[in-house]
């Protein structure tokens, strides 16, 4: 099925859904449009059931971050709404919470904010020519959108704060090395090799799936003998899916397993 937006393409193919950041022409800046569009396309994907999500950008960014002349033009219309409250915040928070894992395809420049979205996803892979920059310190601004607990979790203090107080653009293969992202793929494999990954996540046990990106997200504040009792009861729900009975059929009859999501 597809939708149609004015700020992104939307596409979904059974439990496959893509949704590419479509404002070349301003490298995918990100305005409130943009996120609006992109949390209904969520919503939609999710309502017919989505087991997978694949963020990217179209043309030669992933995104450049804020669009700055549609925050501009919001204050200049009078409008008293805080972005990153409203929209920004909002957003980030529902990509952590979705229930089904997320690919992002880097396949460009990811700046701002727009970093902050492709860091969100569970299995993150960048065009070896693709880089990542947090320059909010050169507007004399802030890290937002998640963008501090993202790099600091996934690269620890004084890398995170070299990042973000110098604002210097990595390199793609420099963010795998320190843990940003998952892997480098060659320009001409780009595209084929996210389409791999995400498929693979879409035919996978969805509910453990969504149960393991939950299950992470604990590890990183609980305690060990916390995070046994959270393994344990989600282990529980996890073995009461008809995913798990197939699994344990296709191995006593030495076939694969054919994960249904449920």
């Amino acid at each position: 099925m597809t939708k149609t937006y004015s700020t992104i393409l939307f596409s979904q193919t059974e439990g496959l859904a893509q949704i590419t950041f479509n404002r070349p022409e301003r490298l995918n800046a990100i305005s409130v449009d943009v996120l609006m569009e992109s949390s209904d396309a969520i919503d939609t994907a999710l309502a017919n059931g989505a087991r997978a999500l694949l963020l990217t950008g179209a043309g030669r960014a992933f995104s450049a971050g804020l669009d700055l002349v549609d925050a501009g033009e919001r204050h200049a219309r009078g409008d008293n709404d805080n972005i990153l409250d409203e929209y920004f915040a909002p957003f980030a928070r529902k990509l952590a919470e979705l229930p089904i894992p997320i690919v992002s395809a880097i396949n460009g420049a990811a700046i701002g904010g727009g970093c902050a979205i492709a860091l969100s996803a569970d299995v993150i892979i960048a065009r070896r020519s693709s880089y990542l920059q947090c320059p909010f310190v050169r507007l004399g601004l802030v890290p937002d959108t998640g963008t501090t607990w993202l790099i600091a979790r996934s690269v620890g203090r004084t890398r995170a704060l070299d990042l973000l107080l110098l604002g210097e653009r990595m390199s793609a293969e420099d963010a795998c090395l320190a843990g940003l992202i998952t892997r480098v793929v060659d320009d001409e494999r780009f595209a084929s090799t996210a389409q791999d990954l995400v498929n693979r996540l879409a035919s996978g046990p969805t509910v453990a799936l969504s149960l393991i990106r939950s299950q992470v997200a604990s590890a990183l504040t609980l305690g060990f003998d916390d995070m046994l009792k959270v393994e344990s009861q989600n282990q529980l729900i996890a073995g009461a899916t008809l995913d798990v009975k197939d699994s344990l059929m296709a191995f006593a009859e030495g076939r694969p397993p054919n994960f249904v999501g449920k």
